[in-house]
């Protein structure tokens, strides 16, 4: 934070001039609270709808309620939260339109970032994605929902840090945890044949067949984004 300039006088008698303004360190604390408690959101310990109670949150983070509501506020300006008069901060609930839009940018963004890492990647990058698949495969075998998507997610990021375009990694990460919070739920659903897809995806890069990689990748979000649509009509047709 910036603190508003003030006048201050010219120690030589001359006119008022503008204080440099101070500013302040970052709070760290604040920061942590902030992404544990999006952390509890993307893996449902906090589930959608669900009423937050700052002293609650505070007890169990082991922190006092100061940062948990700075943090509230935060969450509320970024989506995660929304804060309602009287009634205090609700876990906010994804609309179907807003889940769209937001697995149909990560689909533009993912695709031309496997295109671009099929030209840039080296043999490191692509050694290490096996070795993410391989810790998918692992996961998947044994039903490890938690892992999975950790896995899933740090693929993706793998892949978009190949491209070698930081513009585009930084338009990545802006939706990434989102993009978890979404997948979670379908994890189990989606998991074999994403893997499956994430196979050939890996071979298309590590042979350097730009085109390949890029329809591939966009073949393989727009699954995850249909798939995410049908579980939300299905869930919807149960409610009825």
């Amino acid at each position: 934070m910036v603190h508003p300039l003030t006048p201050t006088a010219a120690l030589d008698g001359g006119p008022a001039r503008k204080r440099t303004p101070v500013v302040e360190r970052p709070a760290p604390l604040r920061e942590a609270v902030f992404e544990a408690l999006v952390e509890m959101i993307i893996t449902r310990e906090l589930q959608p709808g669900q009423h937050l109670v700052e002293k609650d949150l505070a007890d169990a983070l082991g922190v006092s309620r100061q940062p948990v509501r700075e943090a509230l506020q935060r969450m509320h300006t970024e989506g995660w939260v929304d804060l309602r008069p009287a009634l205090g901060a609700f876990v906010h609930i994804p609309t179907e339109s807003e889940a769209d839009q937001l697995l149909a940018a990560r689909s533009l963004l993912e695709a031309e970032s496997a295109r671009l890492a099929a030209e840039h990647a080296t043999p490191e990058q692509i050694e290490h994605l096996h070795e993410l698949q391989r810790i998918g495969e692992e996961a998947l075998a044994v039903d490890d929902e938690e892992v999975l998507v950790s896995a899933n997610a740090s693929l993706h990021t793998h892949i978009v840090k190949m491209s070698a375009n930081k513009v585009l990694a930084d338009l990545r990460a802006s939706v990434e945890h989102r993009v978890r919070w979404y997948y979670l739920p379908i994890a189990q659903v989606r998991s074999k044949a994403a893997w499956e897809e994430h196979a050939e995806l890996i071979e298309a890069i590590a042979n350097r067949d730009a085109g390949r990689a890029c329809t591939l990748m966009r073949l393989h979000t727009e699954r995850t984004r249909e798939i995410y649509q049908e579980q939300r009509r299905q869930k919807a047709a149960k409610g009825n």
